[in-house]
């Protein structure tokens, strides 16, 4: 092994050893690879996470997360050290994602085809859910219905701020994320009753 390898091998783990969150901003400030890298592998999971909630492919969430790496190397400087890193962090991967499917033109729709009645239903019982089981309920709803409910009981915008950030009015957030729920009622109905008779 060459004396340069040994001696990245030494900077990586002293990085991950020695840095607090704001030493590492302060040295990805400064543009020190090996800091943009720890970064990456402290946060990318994290991030991947929250591209996955807003498209159901991994190919597409996975280019999304590479977007918002970037923006967020681009514009660390505008980090003010005031809120949560983490929180910035996953603010500018919702954009990503929002940006891809503003692209994709999904954002403004609203699919009628599988959209089910107004009736009231039951909440959910998600405690009986692991988090991977929500994952895959809530990535089978159509894209802005998703879009919607990720961006509202997950990330915990006013309809207000999601009628802004997708160009709709408050009251169709409203409507989007009430069939999103409906709809996700409807589908955990049906994995349980196929659980049963499996």
């Amino acid at each position: 092994m060459s004396k340069k390898a040994v001696l990245t091998i030494f900077l990586l783990f002293t990085f991950r050893l020695l840095l607090n969150e704001q030493q590492l901003i302060k040295a990805c400030r400064k543009g020190n690879k090996t800091a943009q890298y720890e970064l990456v592998r402290r946060y990318s999971g994290m991030l991947m996470s929250v591209s996955r909630r807003y498209v159901s492919d991994v190919p597409t969430a996975k280019d999304i997360l590479q977007e918002s790496l970037l923006r967020i190397f681009k514009h660390i400087d505008n980090y003010k050290n005031t809120g949560s890193f983490e929180a910035w962090m996953r603010t500018i991967t919702v954009r990503c994602a929002l940006d891809y499917l503003d692209k994709k033109h999904v954002r403004r729709e609203t699919p009628t085809a599988r959209m089910y009645s107004e009736e009231t239903a039951p909440p959910l019982a998600l405690d009986n859910l692991g988090a991977e089981e929500i994952i895959k309920l809530v990535s089978t709803l159509p894209d802005g219905f998703r879009t919607v409910f990720n961006l509202s009981a997950i990330e915990g915008y006013s309809h207000r701020e999601i009628g802004k950030m997708l160009g709709i009015t408050d009251s169709a957030s409203r409507s989007q994320l009430t069939r999103a729920k409906q709809m996700l009622r409807k589908l955990y109905t049906e994995s349980q009753i196929q659980q049963k008779s499996a």
